[in-house]
């Protein structure tokens, strides 16, 4: 969304954006110039507010005339908007980023929203089948900055600054760190490849543990412990949070993405336009990213046997290297980019608001 804005801000549309006081996002918001208004969503003892509560932060700006329609940019807001639909002065529309479970309660929320945008055909197919008005939910695909993400020569700087060898191969992986993002499946593809003898490669791990669930603590301890086994240690590079991810991308060998489930995954749309080659799971939207042996490798979800396969055969084949590079960033131009995604919201706002 913030490419997006980027692109329409102040030109085609202005922008004013409900969000956080002092985060991150409204210091991003305040960059491109876009007029923040303040919303809690949790008390001082992080319960969740009622969507009474809500709705009063969010009424005095929206009763001021200015306003033509409110989008919301996730699923829980989405719900959120829908459930107040009745008491906002302007109509509603929402985007669909995730493919998980939703009670009728849910669905029936989302339904009051005039209109809905789902990121993937996975993702809209997943929702009707659950409930959702099919008439109400077209698809649009997210987009990249194909100038901030384009194929250029590593130049070594990832290598050095890890104390790592010019012949290292380097495998990154980019996404919170939890069970859905299938870290574990990799460590496991990982042991395999270092079982057949394969002492050169390196693993990448980009992004952080958000919950504090025990479960997802030890998932987290979990694969610490895993590449401390002798065959593995010092092969894993946690990186953590990253604002460059383009630089890692193009001095990495392969993106590995073993997630178990995935609407369209920001990360693919991110290395095909890098031109960086992909081994993932074939998931949610993700073949409608990418092609199986054509722009990347794709291996069933939960599968470490055909992961450690694909990234094998990958790193020991140039010429598929090459093609697959390639093929994936002329996808990214033909229907990724940062440019067709603003002005496929922007004709779909314009749609919604008449």
């Amino acid at each position: 969304m913030l490419a997006v804005l980027a692109q329409l801000h102040q030109r085609s549309f202005e922008f004013v954006a409900f969000c956080p006081e002092e985060s991150p996002l409204e210091a991003r918001l305040a960059q491109l110039q876009v007029e923040c208004h303040p919303v809690t969503f949790h008390n001082a003892q992080g319960q969740r507010l009622s969507r009474e509560a809500v709705a009063e932060q969010l009424l005095p700006t929206l009763q001021t005339g200015r306003f033509d329609l409110l989008h919301a940019n996730s699923l829980s807001m989405s719900r959120l908007t829908g459930a107040l639909s009745q008491q906002l002065p302007v109509p509603c529309s929402g985007h669909l980023r995730d493919i998980i479970k939703l009670s009728r309660a849910a669905n029936a929320d989302l339904n009051q929203n005039r209109r809905l945008i789902a990121v993937s055909e996975a993702t809209r197919s997943f929702h009707i089948s659950r409930g959702l008005q099919p008439e109400k939910v077209t698809v649009y695909y997210n987009g990249v900055d194909i100038d901030r993400f384009q194929p250029r020569p590593a130049t070594g700087l990832l290598k050095r600054e890890l104390g790592l060898a010019c012949d290292t191969r380097l495998c990154l992986t980019i996404g919170q760190i939890g069970l859905r993002k299938g870290q574990d499946i990799l460590t496991e593809a990982a042991k395999l490849l270092a079982d057949e003898g394969d002492l050169s490669t390196h693993f990448l791990l980009v992004g952080e543990r958000h919950s504090q669930k025990q479960e997802s603590i030890e998932f987290d301890q979990g694969l610490t412990a895993a590449f401390a086994q002798p065959a593995l240690q010092g092969r894993l590079h946690r990186l953590g949070y990253r604002e460059n991810i383009e630089g890692l991308m193009n001095e990495a060998d392969l993106l590995v993405h073993p997630a178990k489930q995935e609407p369209l995954g920001r990360v693919l749309l991110e290395a095909i336009a890098s031109g960086l080659p992909i081994v993932a799971t074939d998931v949610g939207g993700t073949s409608e990213i990418v092609r199986h042996e054509v722009s990347a490798l794709l291996v069933p979800a939960n599968d470490a046997v055909a992961l450690a396969a694909a990234i094998k055969r990958t790193l020991s084949d140039r010429s598929l290297i090459e093609t697959m590079s390639a093929a994936a960033r002329q996808r990214a131009l033909a229907c990724f980019t940062s440019v067709q995604a603003s002005q496929r919201l922007a004709a779909f706002w314009n749609e919604v608001c008449c």
